[in-house]
């Protein structure tokens, strides 16, 4: 249990923020629209992070993996918790667009940061729990979050809610700041980023993605799939209340209910993690995802769009465990920065054209006829993915005892 004893710090510290990130995403959005009456301006929330991810992960990578990712990672939390403290006093929706894509920006850093941290601080054999446990606790503070964020913003508005946030933040940074230093090599730390520079990290990046033909290929194919999911949870409100007739107190009991079947599946998925392989995560926790896409865009009622959600989110849970753990255990310690974040501008590009593409059709179509064939790409694709991974040849990229990195 002592060799938990730093893991479950981390868990713990990102998790916090991660509540404090649900409290502070339903407070914001409420926020804004008293402000300023405009459904628009809410929508233009959903786009500052894209943007921020556009801006940043060209050159990002190259500062992390040249940096200290333990300092970084609190410096991010300690500026993030800034920023955020700012929004709630400022009445300018420019200058909180503002505040919100510096917030943003520097969180771009965090991801791919925490991704090699882990990967230096977690052993092998105990990622795929980790990971577990990271979603774990993701969706209990999707399930708790927002219903905290009701309660606080009833009683004493939503300020408060976003000042949380920002404390969230700090907590996170003092608790990072009680992990060890897993660095082996600070060497190239001072070295400064030129365009020289990133022009040779980009072509790292590129001969590992060259080499890797295997780790690219089933990387391609669960992002594709993933962020087709992505694109139809965009639609799933306005299918929820014009195709079901539901209310938003249904939609919001849903989205609930959903989070208990995230919650049981990170839980599961924890619970199994030594004795179910780490392919089956992956291909049969991707393919019963997809499958839960089709059913609910196919359901009929309240029940039948819950228990479509309850079984999309407990499989998810298996397949974002079972993937981090391939993604940690297959790309290099030395360029996961960099393709982490280069990794992260794909998947914003790709996510914002199929959410349009979804959107355009829906448009002009039936939304539960584009809905239903988007799904069934999206388990094509799943099915691929699931043969893919279970080649006998291709065995060594889910070993879980020794680190694989090769091509």
């Amino acid at each position: 249990m002592n060799s938990w004893k730093n893991p479950i710090l981390l868990i713990s510290g990102i998790g916090i923020s991660h509540l404090g990130n649900w409290i502070y995403l339903i407070a914001l959005n409420i926020s804004i629209l008293n402000l300023t009456g405009s459904a628009a301006a809410v929508a233009g929330l959903f786009i500052i992070r894209p943007v921020a991810i556009l801006i940043t992960n060209t050159w990002s990578g190259s500062v992390i993996d040249r940096v200290n990712k333990r300092r970084l990672m609190i410096f991010i939390d300690i500026i993030r918790g800034i920023l955020i403290f700012l929004v709630p006093f400022t009445e300018s929706l420019i200058l909180i667009y503002f505040l919100l894509l510096l917030s943003n920006i520097a969180g771009a850093f965090f991801g791919p940061s925490a991704s090699v941290y882990i990967t230096k601080l977690v052993p092998i054999e105990n990622r795929k729990r980790f990971n577990s446990m990271m979603s774990m606790t993701s969706s209990s503070a999707f399930l708790i979050g927002p219903a905290i964020a009701g309660i606080l913003i009833m009683y004493v508005g939503t300020a408060l809610c976003i000042i949380i946030n920002a404390i969230t933040f700090i907590i996170c940074a003092l608790l990072i700041y009680l992990l060890p230093n897993v660095e082996e090599s600070l060497g190239d730390v001072r070295k400064p980023i030129q365009l020289k520079t990133l022009f040779e990290d980009w072509n790292s990046v590129k001969n590992f993605v060259q080499n890797a033909k295997y780790f690219i290929t089933v990387y391609f194919l669960f992002q594709f799939t993933m962020l087709i999911g992505f694109a139809l949870d965009s639609q799933e409100v306005t299918y929820i209340k014009n195709n079901l007739n539901l209310s938003d107190r249904d939609y919001g009991l849903i989205v609930s209910i959903t989070g208990i079947g995230a919650l049981a599946g990170a839980f599961f998925a924890a619970v199994c993690a030594k004795r179910v392989n780490l392919k089956l995560y992956i291909g049969v926790g991707m393919l019963f995802t997809s499958i839960g896409y089709i059913f609910f865009y196919s359901s009929y009622n309240f029940t039948t769009a819950t228990f479509s959600f309850v079984f999309l989110g407990f499989f998810m849970a298996f397949a974002n465990a079972g993937y981090a753990t391939f993604f940690q255990n297959n790309v290099p310690l030395e360029i996961m920065g960099r393709f982490g974040s280069i990794a992260d501008m794909f998947q914003a590009i790709v996510q914002i054209l199929f959410t349009l593409l979804l959107g355009f059709f829906a448009e002009w179509y039936s939304l539960k006829i584009v809905c239903i064939i988007f799904s069934i790409i999206g388990i094509i694709f799943a099915f691929i993915l699931l043969i893919t991974i279970l080649l006998p040849s291709k065995a060594n990229y889910f070993n879980e005892k020794s680190r694989v990195i090769t091509g």
